[in-house]
Order: structure tokens, then C-alpha cells, then sequence
């Protein structure tokens, strides 16, 4: 897969590009409704012997538009969002730098410009996309924009439990810790990947060795708690149980969460090395415990709670 960063005016012209089946959307977390939208756009590009794209936008809109948001934290921060995209068979990720000046773009100079000067000849797009200065172009106008030059497919939005699959659900969902019902909405596991960094070594101390792991810091995590995780390590997959959040029980004024695991049965030294871990379920509220000795007997309960955990859910998302 190609990636492809564009900032308006790009300086690409339409006659050296491809003639391209898009997919357009911001797609965070690249949930069911999302792959629908993208698989559409595949599955017509590969029959019609054309490329495959996608379209998306970086940053956030409200990072632009709202003066109280400073930063968005991502479902699928860049880097892991073109990592799922490249196993769904894209070509070409087009990734739209999102600033005031893109905002300001009249519907019709945005198709011009991204869509039609892209090459595009066939645009697949959810229900509810939008484009243009105040979101003014959406898909009941697109045909009066594209002119004839493009062909449009609108994808009307999927559900789960009788309810729209939505970043905004999955979102509120990790607020909640609710892991299974994230990873239903994404169709795959919830996964993020860091680097193994020098901690303090508590866990040894106390039995449980964990490795810290060093996240994107514009990903989005769930709420502290202790969870029941996988491990990627050298294309092995290990069980293991992963505590995030404040450690209270030795710190008080710790203000960003850390995220420690223990992988389970694995004793290696994995300083540095890069950890992918799969979110599977969570296990408990994080707690604050009056002695050292009360704090391993949970953790140990944890550790039972885990492998009982797979033991009986053995699936793979």
C-alpha cells in the first residue's frame, strides 16, 4: 500500500494518477460500518480491474474547528489505522491534512480537487459523509458535483443490537471498559503497540513481572483497570493480563496512566523490544490497597481470573 499525504492545493494532476475506486471517510477505529464502506470500494476495484483507495483526513476536524479541543485521541491513531487498511488490500491511502484552510472549501472545489483530480471514477462513501465548507456537500448533492465525471456508491449505515455502529459508541464503550462490546462494534480486537521501556521494577518485587509499554500517546485508551490481553511478540501469541492506570497503592500524584503487562508462563527480557497487544476483556476496577501483601493476593486472583478467561474463550476476533 501507498501513503500518500495531501495538503490543499496538492500539485498532483489527474492524468498521472490511476483511475481509482475510492473509499472516503475519516474512519476511526475502522469499525463494521467502516469496513463495509472500504470493502465495497475493494471488491469493485478488483473487479473492474481498477485501484483501490482510501481517503481520509488527519487531524480531527474539531481540533481545527472548536477553540475548547486542543487535541482528539484516535480509536486507530494514524500508524495503526494504515496497518489494519493494508491487511484489507488497499492500493493507495490518500490522507487529507485537515486545517482551516481545507475547511474553508467550497463543496464543489473539494470534489474538483480531491475526487475528481485524484482520478477517482468511482466514490463509495457512508450514508452520513459530508464535505465542504459547514459540511454543506453530503451524498444527495455529490451527483450534482461530480458532473459526470465519477459514479457513486452510498452505503447505508450498519447496525449492531439494533443500534448505528459508530466511533462515537465505541468511544463511550472504552470510557466504560467495556472491551467485549468494542471489539463486537470493530469486528476484530482492539489492539495498540508500544515499545517495552524501563519501568521500576515493582513488578518483580511483587511476583509479577510486567513489561511497560511505551503507546502512541494519541491513542485512545480504555478506563484503568486490570484487563485480560494478548501479547504479539516475534509473530508468537502470548496470554497475559495488562494493568493500566495510576498505580495508587504506591503513588498519588501520578497524572498520565502507564501501561504495565505481565505476560503470562514468560520469563524473556524484552527491554526495548515492540509489543502488540490485543484487548480481550476487563477483569476489574483499579484499587488503591492498604499493604504490599493485600495488593499480590489480588493480583493473583487477576491472574486467575485471566486464564479462566482463556480457558473458555479461546475465539479469535
Amino acid at each position: 500500500m501507498q501513503t500518500i499525504e495531501l495538503i490543499y492545493p496538492h500539485s498532483y494532476d489527474s492524468e498521472d494518477l490511476p483511475e481509482t475506486v475510492a473509499a472516503i471517510g475519516f474512519f476511526d477505529g475502522i469499525h463494521k460500518g467502516h469496513q463495509k464502506v472500504i470493502k465495497t470500494a475493494v471488491d469493485y476495484a478488483q473487479a473492474n480491474d481498477l485501484t483501490s483507495a482510501v481517503i481520509t483526513f488527519y487531524p480531527h476536524p474539531s481540533v481545527v474547528l472548536r477553540d475548547d479541543v486542543r487535541e482528539v485521541k484516535y480509536i486507530t491513531p494514524p500508524a495503526e489505522k494504515q496497518n489494519i487498511l493494508q491487511k484489507m488490500g488497499i492500493d493507495k491511502l490518500y490522507i487529507i491534512r485537515f486545517n482551516k484552510e481545507l475547511s474553508l472549501l467550497p463543496p464543489q472545489v473539494f470534489i474538483d480537487h480531491f475526487i475528481a483530480g485524484l482520478n477517482v471514477k468511482h466514490l463509495v462513501a457512508g450514508f452520513d459523509f459530508s464535505y465542504g465548507h459547514k459540511g454543506k456537500g453530503n451524498m444527495c448533492t455529490i451527483d450534482d458535483h461530480s458532473k459526470g465525471r465519477f459514479a457513486t456508491t452510498t452505503v447505508p449505515k450498519v447496525e449492531f443490537d439494533g443500534e448505528k455502529v459508530s466511533s462515537t459508541k465505541i468511544r463511550q464503550l472504552l470510557k466504560n471498559g467495556d472491551i467485549h462490546k468494542v471489539n463486537q462494534l470493530l469486528g476484530r480486537c482492539l489492539t495498540i503497540s508500544g515499545r517495552v521501556v524501563e519501568g521500576n521494577k515493582r513488578g518483580h518485587t511483587l511476583g509479577y513481572p510486567t513489561a511497560n509499554l511505551d503507546v502512541d500517546p494519541e491513542a485512545l485508551l480504555p478506563k484503568p483497570g486490570i484487563y485480560a490481553v494478548k501479547v504479539v511478540y516475534q509473530h508468537q501469541v502470548y496470554e497475559a493480563m495488562a494493568s493500566l492506570g495510576f498505580n495508587p497503592t504506591f503513588e498519588n500524584n501520578r497524572n498520565k496512566p502507564v501501561l504495565e503487562v505481565n505476560i503470562l508462563d514468560f520469563s524473556d527480557n524484552l527491554y526495548g523490544e515492540k509489543l502488540r497487544l490485543e484487548w480481550h476483556a476487563f477483569i476489574r476496577e483499579e484499587q488503591k490497597f492498604s499493604d504490599v501483601q493485600a495488593l499480590i493476593q489480588e493480583m493473583a486472583n487477576d491472574e486467575k481470573k485471566v486464564r479462566h478467561y482463556f480457558a473458555h474463550h479461546s475465539e479469535q476476533m
